[in-house]
């Protein structure tokens, strides 16, 4: 028997075989990747396998090259892979044509990175309420959600800012804001401190915390900040591609 999941927001179904409730947010299994660099092979995922379960955060660490950005890319869908699977509520990615994928994203997932990514043009609300916008949410509504957004990150008094108004702490917020505006089932966050002081890099993953608390949403964040990894629920060291370890917070 085949059961239909499909997102209310969107006209896409994708079949797949029933699943039991495992209490996973995310599952990978043996995930290779390779990069061609000229004429040499870099294999920068060598059978990587990964649980992470609903509304944990986890910290995932190491040096540059290790391969942690591209498992991030890998599992959220930006980017493909050679072999393994990677399970994502329950679906398997590569059932998963791109558009179907690109509107998964859309509706479940929120995305933080270092450089912000927002449209210097744009205002602040603007800029958070555009993911809605392009997914078709009625203009009215978008504004709405993104209004609340702003609040939920304490920038409802800079709505009407564009980045080039804000410190780097409020921009990032504003990313932040963006990123939770579709209420994801799970944020990935690439180095999101990484841009910032010290003081500033607290109070981001403070609210972090605050999100993954208040509203139970699975944080996946990259970082080479080793105090951003000791506030994750668990920490995960990469080297070489390969997970080479892994620590509870206590």
């Amino acid at each position: 028997m085949l059961v239909a999941w499909a997102d209310p927001r969107s006209e896409i179904r994708v079949d797949t075989a029933p699943v039991a409730d495992t209490g996973l947010a995310i599952e990978v299994e043996d995930l290779v990747k390779t990069y061609a660099s000229g004429d040499v092979q870099v294999q920068a995922l060598k059978g990587v396998s990964l649980e992470v379960r609903r509304g944990e955060m986890v910290a995932i660490m190491g040096a540059s090259g290790s391969g942690k950005t591209t498992l991030l890319n890998c599992i959220s869908g930006l980017d493909t892979f050679d072999s393994g699977v990677v399970r994502i509520g329950g679906v398997d990615l590569k059932t998963l044509s791109d558009k179907q994928k690109t509107s998964y994203r859309a509706h479940n997932m929120g995305f933080v990175f270092q450089t912000y990514n927002l449209l210097p043009v744009l205002s602040a609300v603007e800029n958070v309420e555009l993911p809605l916008v392009v997914s078709g949410v009625d203009a009215r509504q978008a504004r709405r959600l993104a209004l609340q957004a702003l609040d939920r990150v304490g920038l409802a008094g800079r709505a009407n800012n564009r980045p080039g108004q804000l410190s780097g702490g409020q921009r990032q917020r504003v990313t932040i804001a963006r990123s939770l505006v579709n209420d994801p089932e799970i944020v990935w966050a690439d180095e999101p401190t990484g841009a910032l002081d010290s003081k500033t890099a607290d109070e981001i993953i403070s609210l972090m915390e605050q999100m993954n608390r208040e509203h139970g949403q699975t944080f996946v964040i990259v970082t080479h900040d080793a105090g951003v990894g000791r506030r994750c629920d668990r920490l995960v060291t990469m080297t070489d591609g390969e997970i080479s370890g892994e620590e509870r917070k206590s």
